[in-house]
């Protein structure tokens, strides 16, 4: 199933064929986003943060509100966003205490890890991710147009709406692996370890939002699923062969028509 129709350009038909897909087996669940890296402007909102910290995740409900939105180095307000969404690979020179025990009259740590040194160990086997343009474009997959070339599409989900999209990710997999949750800031899990993922033989799905510190960003009930494109393109492929248009996965939709499900 093809993606797009030349460099640069969406393909309408599977964004047609996925928005029909998803009124059908999923109702009113909120629509997916996308992002694309690109040196070109004007493809979206790009805000200044104000002083101090500021969360790529805040910046994020506008756009799953239909409002795209442009980022680049100087309008992430975090520096750990600079870092996952690849505009950085700088790494704070106390992080270890940071994510870890903190400095004692100096720093409070998230404790996240257990010591500086299992932070070290983990920054050593993270994947390193460079942007591959000057800026990223984050944009509603229902108003995609044919120069927008999503390289990722992002779900932010209920339970209910992560099981069917977990499942359609295993259809064609015979590995137990098709979907994983790695370590990381909420932004990680949506952009840099996908992006990642993108330079694979077999992609995977990421799930994520289980930063304790991107939580109050997103509503209670809700975590992300993060899928590459080239996987995405063959989960849409397979979805009308799959389980959903099978009685148990009914029974799951008239629940979610119940409990609706747009952004929050």
């Amino acid at each position: 199933l093809a993606t797009a129709k030349g460099d640069g350009e969406m393909d309408r038909g599977l964004r047609d064929r996925f928005l029909v897909l998803w009124r059908a087996y999923f109702g009113e669940a909120e629509l997916p986003l996308t992002f694309y890296y690109t040196d070109a402007g004007g493809r979206g909102e790009t805000p200044r943060p104000g002083s101090g910290h500021e969360c790529v995740l805040a910046s994020l409900a506008k756009a799953r509100h239909g409002r795209p939105l442009q980022l680049d180095v100087e309008s992430v307000g975090c520096w750990g966003g600079k870092r996952y969404l690849g505009f950085s690979q700088a790494i704070s020179p106390t992080f270890e205490h940071f994510l870890s025990c903190g400095i004692p009259g100096q720093l409070e740590g998230e404790r996240y890890k257990r010591s500086p040194e299992l932070v070290r160990e983990y920054v050593r086997h993270a994947p390193a991710f460079r942007a591959p343009a000057r800026t990223i474009v984050f944009k509603r997959w229902d108003i995609l147009e044919e120069d927008d070339p999503p390289e990722v599409v992002i779900f932010f989900a209920r339970p209910d709406v992560l099981s069917g999209l977990f499942t359609l990710a295993n259809f064609d997999e015979a590995s137990l692996h098709a979907v994983v949750a790695p370590f990381g800031a909420g932004c990680g899990s949506i952009v840099a370890y996908p992006a990642v993922e993108r330079q694979t033989e077999r992609p995977r799905a990421i799930l994520g939002m289980f930063d304790v510190s991107a939580r109050p960003y997103v509503p209670a009930d809700t975590l992300s699923f993060a899928v590459p494109i080239e996987k995405f393109s063959r989960m849409i492929a397979g979805a009308p062969e799959s389980f959903l248009t099978t009685p148990s996965w009914d029974a799951v939709r008239q629940r979610l028509h119940g409990s609706g499900g747009g952004a929050s």
